[in-house]
């Protein structure tokens, strides 16, 4: 079913302003991730006192929020329209960041922070379609390079903008800025395309598998936000997720390889590319979104970093990120993308292991330099994955693969943030006892260094008192730091066990032309890359 109205592409200042919209609106959607995760501490004080670790839950939760907006996007558009659902979910967008900005508890933001990503997962997909629909047809693979671009600020400019929102103004000032700029996007969408018709399609949703499937990553989630604080499965909410889960996933799986039109189709890993490429993407991804979020809290809390320098540390990732990114779908066409990722993922393994060998605070004097290069493998990470995912498969099940992933990667960014989080908080205590251990000549037994520095710190007269509380507070200090760079270390292994997985994939050169399925193709590729 087709409406009767005006199909002309855009052209000229309109078709312009059309893309700048578009692409704003996804910097923005992207950038409400990062952009909380620097503003954290802020928002925990502001939010009833609580700790960090529950204002992160509005990060990874968030993050799940989005991932389970992503099949909305094709079930409400085939209704509705394109364009209508996605100006419609910008007007929603500023509603539900003003409730964010208003809130003054956690139990009030948190539920809002997690319908705000469900939106956001319905807005993302749906802008890159209408970008794709209006260019003409040479112009596509500049207008993905440029998207492939986009995909990184909001990790680098966002993050810089929020933190000196939250250092200067407020926290708050970030969402009420979504409320603005969310309705112009909205308006100026709405008044280009206005009249513009759409080929009606209605599909059945899965909604029983949609709600299992909600349940499994909710129960899971909650286990890995709340553990930490909940001593795990002594509290009876996290033993009650647990079941949640245990029952969902199979339940979730079962259902899905009986059902026609699934939310997640789980037939698509019997073909082996799709099915590597998606385990790297969401193995290096969990890596790559659980330890940046973990380093901008750390080197505020633990570093004594402002906000706003915090987010110019991550703008240093776009240097070097920006100009190759845009190249990297010229790269895919020409080379094995098996290679390609191989030295990406080698390129983070050695990466990560500099990090993790800064073993003192003064070392982040240093920081940019392994900055530098993180943004620019991660730039090298997502487009050989999405080009090696869509080896082998062509019409709608590339359009589902390319959905499919980008739940599952969105899915696996929050488990990192959590997970990553964990790691930190299990290996801190175990620095802290091996440091008491060695300064407090347990394991020497004549070198009794701590109880040494401490006399002659009571000959010249300083209270006892104060040296103990310093000297306790530096140990904590230096233990936090060496389980930051536990978790570091862990990555580093991670993506060095996937330079093995890599080569299990079949070899793939993409064609240099691109006929029938350029368009979706292009669409497949840029959601798989999408962060």
């Amino acid at each position: 079913m087709t409406d009767e109205t005006d199909h002309t592409p855009l052209s000229g200042w309109r078709l312009f302003l059309f893309n700048v919209v578009l692409a704003v609106g996804n910097v923005v959607v992207l950038s409400n991730i990062p952009g909380y995760t620097i503003t954290v501490p802020y928002v925990s004080g502001d939010l009833g006192g609580v700790t960090p670790s529950f204002g992160s839950w509005a990060t990874s939760d968030h993050m799940v929020g989005i991932a389970l907006g992503l099949p909305f996007a094709r079930w409400f558009s085939g209704r509705f329209g394109d364009y209508r659902v996605y100006a419609v979910c910008f007007v929603l967008y500023a509603v539900v960041s003003f409730v964010c900005a208003s809130s003054a508890t956690l139990w009030l933001f948190l539920p809002a922070r997690i319908l705000l990503g469900f939106i956001g997962g319905v807005i993302l997909p749906l802008g890159q379609t209408l970008a794709l629909s209006e260019v003409p047809e040479a112009a596509r693979t500049i207008v993905i390079g440029l998207w492939g671009v986009l995909s990184m600020a909001p990790f680098t400019i966002g993050s810089l903008v929020s933190g000196w929102f939250a250092e200067f103004m407020s926290w708050r000032t970030m969402f009420l800025s979504n409320i603005a700029i969310s309705l112009f996007i909205a308006g100026v969408v709405g008044s280009l395309l206005y009249a513009r018709g759409f080929r009606r399609r209605i599909t059945r949703f899965d909604g029983v598998g949609f709600v299992l499937l909600a349940a499994t990553i909710y129960g899971a989630q909650t286990i890995f936000n709340m553990g930490n604080d909940f001593d795990w499965f002594a509290s009876p909410i996290l033993r009650i997720a647990l079941v949640v889960a245990a029952i969902g996933l199979p339940s979730f799986v079962f259902w899905e390889l009986g059902e026609r039109h699934p939310v997640l189709d789980v037939r698509l890993f019997a073909h082996r590319n799709y099915a590597i490429a998606t385990a790297c993407s969401v193995i290096g991804f969990l890596v790559i979104q659980g330890l940046l979020s973990l380093m901008v809290g750390q080197l505020q809390l633990l570093n004594g970093y402002s906000s706003s320098l915090a987010g110019l540390v991550y703008v240093l990732m776009f240097v070097l990120a920006a100009p190759f990114v845009a190249i990297m779908h010229v790269l895919n066409r020409d080379i094995d993308v098996r290679l390609v990722s191989f030295f990406c993922f080698i390129g983070l393994s050695v990466t990560l292991t500099w990090f993790g060998l800064f073993d003192k605070l003064a070392s982040f004097d240093q920081i940019s330099w392994p900055i530098l290069f993180f943004g620019f493998f991660i730039a090298s990470f997502f487009a050989p994955l999405a080009a090696l995912g869509m080896h082998g498969l062509s019409g709608s099940k590339l359009i589902r693969a390319a959905e499919e992933l980008a739940l599952l990667r969105t899915m696996a960014g929050a488990f990192g943030i959590a997970l990553l989080a964990v790691v930190q908080f299990r290996r801190l205590p175990f620095h802290q006892l091996d440091l008491a251990d060695h300064f407090g000549g347990r394991r020497f037994a004549s070198l009794d260094l701590l109880g040494q520095f401490i006399d002659k710190l009571q000959n010249a007269g300083v209270n006892p008192a104060a040296v103990n509380q310093q000297l306790g507070n530096m140990m904590r200090e230096q233990s936090a730091l060496l389980a930051m760079n536990d978790a570091f270390l862990l990555g580093a292994v991670a993506f060095a066990a996937l330079t093995v997985l890599i080569w299990f994939a079949r070899p793939t050169l993409i064609p240099a032309f691109l006929r029938r399925e350029e368009l979706r193709r292009l669409r497949a590729e840029e959601l798989m890359e999408q962060p």
